[in-house]
């Protein structure tokens, strides 16, 4: 499932006001690879269990958030810091 465009237009992060777009495939497959390596945390330093079929990632493409059963998780402590794919 992907997200409205309409709705991608008026979400924004809510740690850096940046807008968001979908994550690309090759970049949300590195992630969910090291989430199965239990290798990711969110940013309350929550370890992430669950593999994404979908997420949003900011402009500056340093933060991801999750998007489960179609509706995006907008919460910055639920933002996964892309960084850690560089450290993966």
């Amino acid at each position: 499932m992907t997200i409205d465009p309409q709705l991608l237009d008026l979400i924004r992060c809510p740690l850096t006001r940046q807008p968001v777009a979908s994550l690309p495939g090759d970049r949300l497959a590195k992630l969910n690879a090291l989430i199965n390596e239990h290798k990711i945390k969110s940013r309350d330093d929550t370890p992430v269990t669950v593999e994404l079929a979908e997420a949003l990632v900011t402009e500056d493409g340093n933060i991801a958030y999750p998007v489960i059963d179609g509706f995006p998780v907008m919460m910055e402590e639920h933002g996964i810091p892309l960084s850690q794919l560089d450290a993966g």
